[in-house]
């Protein structure tokens, strides 16, 4: 792998770029024209946009047939406001790339200049910049776009930052690498009445009450097991913001994660059998939704393989570090299709953890990762 001063400087300036002006999901067209901008000189030998929404796919050529290999980054930030003190925040209110998805990015960007200046012998390689990670929805997208069938690939390989691991470090391992998770939302809807004759409405206070401790109460096991679930209240409001009301309606989000998605279909029943009881219990009409809906994340033994060779040979630690994770990921479903695998790159012991306001990538993984990507290309396809 061959990266300049000048190539490192570009891509560090760049991935700040588009750390100060994040777009959340489904709104990633300016970061989508910035990766088709940057990655043009680099001569690719096509590049397919609007996939699944903003997704674009930039593919190298290899000269002689052989397999297609894609790497995924994400293009997506999320609706939290970013409190760092960086010189490159978040200029837009609300908004912030605390995911480390600006970093993912230019990790493919490097790839992409190293590819413009030496195709791989056979075969293809096809940069993937994804949207709507965050939602659970992009990867789904992208799939089922007719245009993907032009880059269906044999194998498909990502990664994600992590903090907690030493920098530098990688997880991997086969097997189940990130959970199963999805939003539930809860509506329940009774009667309001004049505070001052609470008994003349229907109200969902008791509902409330009891239904946040039942649900949490749900979750239990070890993440190495498959019973392992877990459920998080997120979110709870109920009737009007006024004294002179009571409430006739609330809502409880909450958030249902398994080690595996055979388990989410038990937790699921047992969580909406809960429901169900506590509104006939007081008189009240319910109803739930799910939003957000991420299958587990499961990486091939044979993909894993490669990345591992990778990583000896490029000589960067390893381990089965961090994994499995409870967080959530989209690129499982890519595994539907093609051989994948997944590793977590190691952010800092100590750096602020994935969605917190004052988490940035460490630009110092650019190169790392570009590495990785840029070997396990070289040895699948010369």
């Amino acid at each position: 792998m061959f990266l300049s001063n000048q190539d490192i400087a570009d891509l560090v300036a760049w991935r700040r770029k588009l750390h100060e002006n994040p777009e959340i999901s489904g709104e990633e067209s300016e970061t989508a024209r910035e990766v088709r901008s940057f990655l043009a000189a680099s001569g690719p030998d096509r590049v397919i946009s609007n996939l699944g929404g903003h997704g674009v796919a930039v593919v190298y050529e290899g000269s002689e047939p052989g397999p297609t290999v894609l790497f995924r980054a994400e293009l997506d930030a999320l609706p939290i406001e970013e409190l760092g003190d960086v010189p490159h925040r978040s200029r837009v209110t609300g908004k912030g790339h605390l995911c480390g998805h600006d970093g993912h990015t230019a990790i493919l960007a490097a790839v992409g200049r190293q590819l413009g200046r030496e195709r791989p012998r056979r075969g293809r390689v096809a940069l993937m910049f994804q949207p709507a990670e965050e939602t659970g929805a992009g990867a789904a997208a992208v799939i089922a776009d007719p245009k993907f069938a032009e880059v269906a690939p044999d194998y498909a390989f990502s990664l994600h930052n992590l903090p907690g691991l030493p920098l530098g470090h990688v997880g991997v391992k086969t097997g189940v690498v990130n959970c199963a998770s999805r939003g539930m939302l809860i509506v329940l809807d009774g009667k309001t009445a004049h505070a001052s004759m609470p008994e003349t409405g229907i109200s969902p206070m008791q509902a409330v009450s009891r239904l946040m401790p039942e649900l949490t109460a749900l979750g239990g096991g070890d993440i190495s097991s498959e019973d392992f679930a877990l459920v998080t209240v997120t979110h709870a409001a109920m009737g009007a913001p006024a004294f002179g009301i009571a409430p006739g309606r609330a809502e409880i989000w909450a958030t249902l994660r398994t080690l595996v998605d055979r388990r989410m279909e038990k937790l699921c029943e047992r969580a909406e059998s809960l429901v169900r009881e506590a509104a006939e219990r007081d008189g009240l009409v319910c109803g739930i939704s799910y939003h957000d809906i991420f299958r587990h994340c499961e990486n091939d033994a044979e993909a894993v393989r490669h990345l591992r060779a990778a990583l000896d040979a490029e000589s960067i630690p390893h381990d089965e570090a961090g994994l499995p994770m409870r967080a959530s990921e989209d690129f499982g479903r890519f595994g539907d299709g093609a051989r994948s695998a997944m590793l977590f790159l190691g952010s800092g012991v100590d750096h602020p953890a994935l969605h917190n306001p004052d988490y940035d990538f460490p630009d110092d993984l650019i190169t790392v990762g570009a590495r990785i990507f840029m070997r396990t290309a070289r040895n699948l396809l010369g």
